[in-house]
């Protein structure tokens, strides 16, 4: 259900690289979300680093909500970079396997499937 890689760069290294690996592919960044800092802002003893990215691809994610509205709460897809225990990892949660409990159209299987690959390939470009 994840995919995950971890990364020998530092923390910024690898939330600059994902960036720039989102947006070679045509993909928007609509948000980051820095976890760490909103939780240590409010108070909370959190160590670790933790920027979570919300991206989309317009068309794509056209094609999903035109062939079923209800899954504009699962949009749009998230990518995270992440410490854990002194290792940066960066991963996000298939768009296909997620599909699945979803929904059973299989036009929408296909679309997830080439949106994974391309977030797939976004992970390792930033790794």
């Amino acid at each position: 259900m994840y995919y995950l890689v971890e990364s020998k760069k530092s923390f910024a290294q690898a939330v600059t690289d994902l960036d720039l690996a989102v947006k070679s592919h045509q993909f928007g960044v609509l948000h980051v979300h820095d976890l760490g800092a909103t939780l240590r802002s409010k108070g909370i003893d959190f160590t670790e680093q933790c920027k979570v990215f919300e991206v989309c691809n317009p068309h794509q994610a056209a094609k999903v909500l035109a062939l079923d509205i209800r899954l504009n709460m699962a949009l749009p897809c998230r990518i995270s970079v992440f410490s854990e225990n002194g290792l940066i990892k960066i991963g996000l949660i298939k768009p296909a396997a997620m599909l699945v409990e979803l929904s059973d159209n299989a036009e929408l299987a296909v679309i997830a499937k080439e949106v994974e690959q391309q977030l797939i390939s976004m992970v390792n470009e930033a790794q």
